[in-house]
C-alpha cells in the first residue's frame, strides 16, 4: 500500500514562528548570581515541581532553599557552588513562554557561555555589586562582565539587558550605588555598540524586581526583569531573498501503488533534512546543491512528518527533489546562483582553548554540517576587552577576540556572520585532542 503523507497548509506550519519563545541566556562572572536567578525566575512563576521543591526543602533542613540547584545539577556543580556545564530550563507566564539557558561565568568554561549564546534572542547579564567599588567614578567592570556581553554582541545576540545584583547587601546609598554602575554599564555598552535594553536593580535572593516590584527601594520606578523579557522580540533569520539549506541528514521512504515498501523496492524518495539558514523553499522552486553544483527541482516540502505548502528560515525542513541526486550530510541546498564559495575570507575569532591559536597551524572547522581542515595565515589585531581597542597579536590566548584570515583546504559557501548566523558561523576543533578551540564568525 502507498504511505499518504498529511497536508497542512503554509499558514498552520508557520504558525510556530509567529508564537516563537524566547531564548535568553544569563551571562556574567562567577558567583554573580546566575543560577539563583533562574531559580528565583523558575520559582516565582510556578514552574518547579512539588517534588523538586520537596527535595530542595528537605535539603535546606529549615533554612531559606537554595534556588541556585534547580539548575546546577552536576555533583561537581553543588560541591564547588559554581556553575560548569549550560543548563536550560523552560517557564511560562500568562503572556510568553521562555527558554533559559544558565551559562556558566567561570573563565575556564567560557566555552559554554558562548555555545549558549549562539542561539539565544537575548542575554541577561548579571553584575554583582559587592565585587566592584561602586564609590569609583567610572565604576570599573569586571573583566568576565565586559567578555560576556562582548561575545554576546559578537555572536549577533540582538538584545542585552543588565541586572545589577545582590544590591540588597549594601546598606546605605543603595540609590547611589546603582546608578554609578548603571552609568559605567550605559557608557560601556555605547561604546562597544551594544543595543542595552536596559539595567535593572535586583535582587535573584530576595526577589526585587525580578517578577515582582521592589517594596524596598522606592526610587526605582522601572519595570521588572521579567517585564522586559516579555517585551523583547525572539530573532529570527531573514525569510526573504535565496535559499540556503544546510543538510544534517537524510532519509528515504518508498511510495507508489503496489509497491513492496518493507523491502525497500520501488521508487525511494530522499528527503534532505536540515533548519533553513534563510529564504523560504516550496514545492516548484529550481534549488542548485553545494558542492557538486547539480540543479534540480522541489516536488516536496515536509515539516515535521506533514507536507506543507511552504517552510521558511529557523524551521526544519525536509526538501524532495524531482529527480535522484547525490546529496548527503555537509551539503547545502540553495538558491541557483545565490552562493559565493571560497577558501579565504576574514573572521572575528573568540578563541577558548588553552593552547593558544597560532599562524600556520593546521585546524579542522565547520561550517554548518561540512568538516574541512583549515589554517589561520594571519593574525590581524587582539581585542582589549578593557580599552575596547584594537592591538598587535601574533597569537590569541584563551578567552582572547581577534580578527584572523582564514584559508580553508576546500572552498565553503560562507557569508558575512552579520546577515546570517548559520552562513556565516564556523567552530574550529583541534585535530590533536578534538576540543573546541574557537568560533568563527565571518566579516
Amino acid at each position: 500500500m502507498s504511505t499518504v503523507t498529511p497536508t497542512v497548509s503554509h499558514c498552520e506550519a508557520s504558525d510556530e514562528l509567529a508564537h516563537k519563545a524566547l531564548r535568553f541566556l544569563t551571562a556574567g562572572s562567577v558567583d554573580d548570581g546566575k543560577s539563583t536567578l533562574i531559580g528565583r525566575l523558575l520559582f516565582d512563576s510556578r514552574a518547579i515541581l512539588a517534588d523538586q521543591l520537596d527535595a530542595l526543602e528537605k535539603r535546606a533542613a529549615g533554612a531559606p532553599i537554595d534556588l541556585s540547584l534547580l539548575t546546577d545539577g552536576l555533583e561537581a556543580e553543588r560541591e564547588q557552588g559554581i556553575t560548569i556545564d549550560v543548563a536550560y530550563r523552560y517557564f511560562a507566564t500568562k503572556t510568553r513562554k521562555f527558554i533559559i539557558a544558565d551559562a556558566p561565568g567561570h573563565e575556564q568554561y567560557t566555552r559554554n557561555m558562548v555555545t549558549a549564546a549562539a542561539g539565544s534572542d537575548a542575554a541577561v547579564v548579571l553584575v554583582d555589586i559587592t565585587k566592584i567599588d561602586w564609590k569609583t567614578q567610572p565604576v570599573p567592570l569586571l573583566a568576565q562582565t565586559r567578555r560576556h556581553s562582548l561575545l554576546a554582541h559578537l555572536l549577533r545576540v540582538p538584545n542585552i539587558v543588565f541586572a545589577v545584583n545582590k544590591l540588597d547587601a549594601i546598606e546605605q546609598d543603595t540609590e547611589l550605588a546603582f546608578a554609578n554602575v548603571k552609568a559605567s554599564l550605559e557608557a560601556f555598552a555605547e561604546q562597544a555598540g551594544i543595543v542595552n535594553q536596559g539595567v535593572i536593580p535586583v535582587s535573584a535572593l530576595r526577589g526585587d524586581n525580578v517578577t515582582t516590584p521592589s517594596a524596598n527601594w522606592p526610587w526605582y520606578q522601572g519595570p521588572t526583569l521579567l517585564q522586559v523579557l516579555e517585551q523583547l522580540p525572539a530573532s529570527d533569520e531573514r525569510h526573504d531573498g535565496a535559499l540556503l539549506h544546510p543538510v544534517q541528514y537524510v532519509t528515504r521512504d518508498s511510495v507508489g501503488e503496489g509497491e513492496a515498501t518493507a523491502s525497500g523496492t520501488g521508487h525511494q524518495h530522499r528527503s534532505f533534512w536540515g533548519r533553513i539558514a534563510h529564504g523560504a523553499v516550496k514545492a516548484g522552486d529550481e534549488v542548485q546543491i553545494f558542492p557538486s553544483g547539480q540543479t534540480a527541482i522541489v516536488a516536496e516540502v515536509r515539516h515535521a512528518a506533514l507536507v506543507v505548502d511552504q517552510c521558511e528560515a529557523g524551521q526544519s525542513a525536509g526538501i524532495v527533489l524531482d529527480r535522484q541526486v547525490d546529496i548527503s550530510r555537509g551539503d547545502w541546498i540553495h538558491t541557483p546562483g545565490s552562493i559565493q564559495p571560497t577558501d579565504s575570507f576574514t573572521a572575528t575569532l573568540a578563541w577558548l582553548d588553552t593552547e593558544p591559536a597560532v599562524v600556520g597551524r593546521k585546524y579542522w572547522v565547520r561550517h554548518g554540517n561540512r568538516w574541512v581542515q583549515a589554517r589561520i595565515t594571519a593574525i590581524e589585531h587582539r581585542l582589549d576587552i578593557h580599552t575596547l581597542e584594537d592591538t598587535e597579536a601574533q597569537q590569541l590566548a584563551v578567552n582572547e577576540i581577534g580578527r584572523v584570515q582564514i584559508q580553508t583546504q576546500q572552498p565553503l559557501p560562507v557569508e558575512p556572520y552579520a546577515s546570517n548566523r548559520v552562513g556565516g558561523a564556523l567552530i574550529v576543533v583541534d585535530p590533536t585532542t578534538n576540543r573546541t578551540s574557537g568560533a568563527l564568525l565571518v566579516k
